[in-house]
C-alpha cells in the first residue's frame, strides 16, 4: 500500500511506522486515520511483521486532531451522521491497533495531544523523550474527555484517579510524572528512543512467534477479565495451544542444548 501521511521502514520482523505530517505537527486528519487504520487492520494477514514501532517525524509525535479539515466545520442537513462516520472513522484507528496480532512500541517526543495521546495509549508500550507532555486536549475544544479510547485505556493503565484529572481538566502531563504513574515505561534521550525501542523489539523477538501474539491477546482480554478464574482459564487455553507447537519443542530443546532457538512459527 502506497501511503500519503505515514512512513514505512522494514528492519528484518520489524516495521517502524512513522507519522508524516511534520509540517503539520503530525496532526491527524481523516486521511491519515484511514491510513493508520488499513495499515494495522492489515498487519493481521501480515505475520512476517511481529513487532511495530509507532514514531513521529519532526517536531513532535502528534498534536492531536486536525482541526482545519473540513469534518470539523461542517454544517447543514445530515450533519450528525456524517459527525457520526467521522468519529468511527477516528476510534476505529484505536481498535485495529488494540487488536492487530503485534505488539507496538510508541515512541513520543515533545508532544502527544489529543488524539496523539490516544494513539500512545492505544500501543503496548510507551517510551517517552525528557522534554514530552501529554494531555487529553479534546476537553479544551468543547468537546468531551474521553475520546479515541482515552476514557478505557487511561484508567487501565494510571488509576482512575489520575485518569480523571487528566481526561477533566485537560492538564498536561510531563515525562516524569508520566512515568512515575506508569503511563510510560522509561524516558529515553530524544536522540536513543529508537534505539531504545529497536532494543526492546530485538528482546520480544527472542519470544517464539505465535506465543508472542498470543501474549499480547491473553493482555487485552485479561485487562476485562470478571475474576481471577476467568484469567487463569484464558491463561490456560493459551499454554494448552502453544504447548503442542514446534516452536515450543524448538525452544525447550535449544535450552537444554544452550543455544538460541530457531523458530519457525509452527
Amino acid at each position: 500500500m502506497t501511503y500519503t501521511t505515514l512512513k514505512l521502514e522494514r528492519r528484518g520482523a520489524v516495521e517502524i511506522l512513522s507519522l508524516n505530517r511534520p509540517e503539520e505537527l503530525n496532526a491527524l486528519s481523516p486521511e491519515m486515520a484511514r491510513e493508520i487504520t488499513a495499515y494495522f487492520d492489515g498487519l493481521k494477514a501480515r505475520l512476517d511483521v511481529r513487532v511495530v514501532i509507532l514514531r513521529g517525524e519532526g517536531r513532535l509525535f502528534c498534536a492531536g486532531a486536525d482541526l482545519g479539515t473540513d469534518a470539523f466545520a461542517e454544517q447543514g442537513s445530515g450533519r450528525a451522521q456524517r459527525q457520526m462516520a467521522m468519529q468511527k472513522l477516528y476510534s476505529g484507528v484505536v481498535r485495529a491497533m488494540r487488536f492487530c496480532p503485534q505488539p507496538i512500541i510508541a515512541l513520543i517526543h515533545d508532544a502527544a495531544c489529543g488524539g496523539g495521546l490516544s494513539l500512545a495509549l492505544a500501543a503496548d508500550v510507551r517510551y517517552a523523550s525528557p522534554n514530552v507532555r501529554m494531555n487529553a486536549a479534546y476537553v479544551r475544544i468543547g468537546l468531551g474527555g474521553c475520546d479515541m479510547g482515552a476514557g478505557y485505556l487511561l484508567p487501565r493503565l494510571v488509576g482512575v484517579s489520575n485518569a480523571s484529572e487528566i481526561l477533566l481538566s485537560g492538564r498536561f502531563v510531563n515525562a516524569e510524572r508520566a512515568l512515575r504513574m506508569g503511563l510510560v515505561s522509561e524516558i529515553v534521550p530524544a536522540e536513543k528512543l529508537l534505539d531504545a525501542g529497536l532494543a526492546l523489539a530485538e528482546d520480544m523477538l527472542k519470544a517464539a512467534p505465535m506465543g508472542l501474539r498470543m501474549t499480547k491477546e491473553a493482555i487485552n482480554a485479561e485487562i476485562d477479565a470478571p475474576s481471577l478464574e476467568a484469567a487463569l482459564a484464558i491463561e490456560d487455553r493459551q499454554q494448552v495451544i502453544l504447548i503442542d507447537t514446534d516452536d515450543h519443542r524448538e525452544a525447550v530443546k535449544a535450552f537444554r542444548e544452550k543455544r538460541a532457538p530457531t523458530f519457525r512459527d509452527a
